[in-house]
């Protein structure tokens, strides 16, 4: 066994490989860019070392400055988690010239199965059942519109080389195929350095299960049953489950003995993952991710094993501990992602700092990269933490894994927790009714949340009424007090489009409160507040001008008037493309003078790894152009201005 390694990734994955090597007695040595000096994961190692700038292609992919801190580290080994270099052949071949084992699989293997193309002709001469689509070697844009004219819209556009919807994009009518090419290319080239792409036929109703395999280098291969990631959004995983609902026993062994075969025909080692794509009761290969996946903690708690411990062990050199009819399935598992993103706006990344941050460890397995107080930047994935529930049965661990996510309190950037919560409620997702297609064809999932009630208004007013402790000194008391008139306060509120105008009146035990014909007794108590006699446990956070009351897992923003504020002009037909998160600009496809449409692609930007499309909001003239292609740009930066 190593007695030293190198985590050559950052965040959410590093923190839990580090976890099992710290169990094993492995030290561990963690990398870092200039945005991630203060992360969890370079807390949690025994050695952390800075190699470069934010972008990851300026430090988490550079080979050859990993590689140059396991030589002054001295570690003897390499986890690359899962991303980055994972499925970077060359890099494999870089850590054996340099002395240090890959933990993964053999180069040869990242080359047959990392690209899509190739694998999937590997797989066509193996007779494993494809869908049907075009992988061939000839990238032309005139051919492989052509191709996608054969096979049939809608069709998929995917990368060759990567993986976790990068590169992927959905092209339903040809007359979009040629800028949805370009982009899928560009996305491709950005996030894996290869803009090769594959084409293949859309299906409509599809589910997404994948199978997990792993081989020693004794030539045991097995399969640890299989996961059901068909709950997505922009063709990345949200919800994850073990195993997949539905699946009979024969259709599993199907799949598992197709997934080894496809291991063993290009000689693997390690762990890795065989997707498909089913359908009723047929499936077809899809891809292999030949690394670690970011779901595989469903496979541990029905399976009650530790992956990482196996990778550890097969790449020192260990044989697999079971055999396949040792494996043993116990229960069923979920796993939410939650991300720092917003649903409202088409899922758009958001970055900021997380001023609060509370994660249910006492009722779920957290796997998280980040603490209160860190940053969501816009450099690296949104991914806050990973919420894992297991139970005896799928009601069960679906019951836990609602409980869970109530729990969960985010203040400080945009999440997905409500969507999370609302297909967690939703009853076609308790039934085991998931596809691809599932969150796209239930846009209630996606709605705002609705007005907070009495209790939620009452606490947010207390939050400006009783800021803090007591004050000793009484002209600093903010009770309302005032000479020959009744102790009274106003607070104004608003909550999304709902403002409340509260009159407040202090009593012997906190404060009378009255707004729109009602009146209820409030008081701040440990935990929560006491309404009218009734205590309700939450959480206020006050932060300037707003104030957030989390309660079982929903956040209500409630926002103070500012009186120094001037009144905002309005956006509506103004004519500025403004950048909605910091980022790089990919691409600026006008010029100045020129006529566009509304609706038109004016600039592309690339943030937290995936493209932004940034269109013109009406009809109009360019007139002016702020930025080039490569700048990086804030939040809220114009970047284009027209004249109608």
């Amino acid at each position: 066994m190593f007695s030293k390694i190198l985590i050559a990734n950052r965040g959410e994955i590093a923190c839990r490989v580090i976890r099992t090597a710290r169990q094993l007695g492995i030290a561990t040595v963690a990398v870092y860019s200039d945005a991630d000096a203060h992360s969890m994961h370079v807390a949690m190692a025994d050695e952390a070392y800075h190699i470069g700038a934010a972008p990851a292609r300026e430090s988490y992919l550079r080979a050859d400055a990993i590689l140059d801190v396991c030589k002054r580290a001295g570690a003897q080994a390499v986890h690359p988690g899962y991303g980055f270099l994972s499925e970077n052949a060359a890099f494999a071949d870089a850590c054996a010239e340099a002395g240090v084992v890959f933990i993964g699989p053999p180069a040869s293997s990242i080359r047959a199965m990392g690209g899509k193309s190739e694998a999937k002709a590997l797989m066509q001469q193996a007779g494993v059942p494809l869908v049907p689509g075009y992988h061939g070697e000839d990238q032309s844009p005139e051919l492989l519109e052509y191709e996608a004219g054969r096979i049939g819209y809608p069709v998929l556009i995917k990368a060759s080389a990567g993986g976790g919807g990068k590169g992927m994009r959905v092209v339903r009518e040809a007359a979009d195929f040629a800028a949805e090419l370009a982009g899928a290319k560009r996305e491709a080239l950005s996030s894996f350095g290869d803009e090769r792409v594959l084409i293949e036929r859309y299906l409509t109703h599809p589910r997404h299960v994948e199978i997990q395999v792993f081989a020693d280098s004794h030539g045991a291969c097995l399969y640890l049953a299989e996961r059901d990631c068909s709950v997505q959004r922009r063709h990345q995983k949200v919800i994850e489950e073990a195993p997949a609902p539905g699946l009979s026993a024969e259709m599993r062994r199907a799949m598992g003995e197709a997934a080894v075969a496809a291991a063993r025909a290009v000689g693997y080692v390690g762990a890795g993952t065989v997707e498909f794509i089913v359908e009723g009761d047929s499936f077809a290969f899809m891809e292999m991710n030949t690394r670690l996946q970011v779901e595989h903690p469903v496979t541990e708690a029905i399976t009650g094993l530790d992956l990482v411990e196996w990778q550890l062990r097969v790449a020192s050199g260990e044989a697999l501990p079971i055999t396949q009819d040792q494996v043993q399935l116990n229960g069923h598992a979920f796993e939410a992602r939650l991300y720092a993103e917003d649903p409202l706006r088409n899922f758009l990344p958001s970055v900021g700092r997380l001023v609060h941050l509370v994660l249910p460890e006492d009722r779920a397995r957290i796997d998280a990269g980040v603490r209160s107080g860190d940053e969501i930047t816009a450099f690296y994935d949104p991914m806050i933490a990973k919420i894992i529930t297991h139970g005896p049965d799928r009601a069960v661990a679906l019951h836990r894994l609602e409980r869970a996510l109530a729990a969960c309190e985010v203040v400080g950037v945009q999440t997905n927790l409500g969507l999370l919560r609302g297909i967690a409620a939703e009853p076609a997702f308790a039934a085991g009714d998931v596809e691809t297609g599932f969150i796209g064809a239930r846009p209630h999932l996606l709605e705002a949340a609705a007005a907070p009630d009495p209790v939620a208004v009452a606490a947010a007013a207390l939050a400006i009424l009783v800021p803090g402790a007591a004050q000793a000194d009484p002209w600093a008391a903010q009770d309302g007090w005032q000479l020959n008139l009744p102790s009274q306060r106003r607070v104004s509120l608003t909550c999304g489009d709902v403002s409340f105008d509260i009159m407040a009146t202090p009593g012997i035990h906190g404060w009378a409160l009255t707004w729109e014909g009602q009146t209820v007794r409030a008081e701040s108590v440990e935990g929560g507040v006491r309404i009218d006699g009734v205590r309700h446990r939450l959480t206020v956070l006050r932060d300037g001008l707003s104030v957030v009351v989390i309660r079982d897992g929903v956040n209500l923003v409630f926002v103070l008037p500012d009186l120094l504020s001037p009144p905002k002009a309005a956006h509506a037909g103004s004519g500025r493309v403004l950048a909605p998160i910091p980022g790089r600009v990919v691409s600026v496809l006008v010029n100045a003078g020129d006529s566009v449409t509304q609706g038109q692609t004016l600039v592309v930007l690339e943030a937290m790894k995936m493209e932004l499309a940034l269109t013109a909001p009406q009809d109009g003239v360019v007139r002016m152009i702020n930025v080039a292609a490569g700048d990086m740009v804030s939040d809220g930066a114009e970047l284009v201005e027209l004249a109608s």
